[in-house]
C-alpha cells in the first residue's frame, strides 16, 4: 500500500512538473484570447492513471501563477482543468475520442468568461469560446491523442497499476 501511495504521488508530481514546464516554455501561446496551451495535451493522461487528475490541477495552478495570470484565472482555469481531467478519467474505458471531450468543453465554456470578466477582453464570448475551443481541440484532441498513442505502447512500464 505504501509503495502505491508513493507511486501515485510521484506520478502526480511528475505530471504537474511537466505541465508547468510546457506552460512556461510555450507561454506566448498559452495565454490570451487566442491560445493553444500545449500543456493541455496532458489532459489525456487520466486514461492511464488517476494520479493525473491532481497532477494536472496542481500543474495548471502553478503554471498559471508562474505565467502571470490573475487570481480569477488562476482559480477558474485550474478548476476547469481539474473538472476536465476528472471527466477524462470517467470516460477512460470508452473511445479515446470521447475521453478528450471534457477538457475541451469545460475550457471552451469557462475560459471565455475569465477572459471577458477578469481580463476585460471586449471580444464576444461566443467568439472567445470558438478560439479557446479550437486551441483545446489542437492541444487536447490532436496532440493529446498523439501522446496517448505513443504512451499506450509503454503504459504498463510508465504507469504502474494502482488503486488509491
Amino acid at each position: 500500500m505504501k509503495n502505491k501511495n508513493v507511486s501515485y504521488l510521484t506520478q502526480a508530481a511528475m505530471i504537474a512538473a511537466i505541465y508547468v514546464v510546457l506552460t512556461i516554455v510555450f507561454a506566448p501561446i498559452s495565454f490570451g484570447e487566442i491560445q493553444v496551451r500545449i500543456a493541455e495535451m496532458l489532459t489525456i493522461l487520466p486514461i492511464f492513471t488517476p494520479a493525473a487528475i491532481p497532477g494536472l490541477f496542481v500543474g495548471c495552478l502553478i503554471g498559471n501563477i508562474t505565467g502571470g495570470a490573475i487570481l480569477p484565472d488562476i482559480i477558474c482555469g485550474s478548476i476547469a482543468t481539474l473538472v476536465g481531467a476528472a471527466g477524462t478519467y470517467a470516460l477512460r474505458n470508452h473511445h479515446r475520442a470521447l475521453a478528450v471531450l471534457p477538457p475541451i468543453l469545460v475550457n471552451a465554456l469557462v475560459v471565455p468568461f475569465v477572459l471577458r470578466y477578469a481580463y476585460g477582453v471586449v471580444l464576444p464570448i461566443p467568439f472567445l469560446a470558438l478560439t479557446v475551443g479550437i486551441g483545446e481541440i489542437i492541444s487536447c484532441g490532436i496532440l493529446g491523442n498523439v501522446l496517448a498513442a505513443v504512451l499506450k505502447k509503454y503504459s504498463g512500464k510508465i504507469f504502474v497499476s494502482q488503486r488509491v
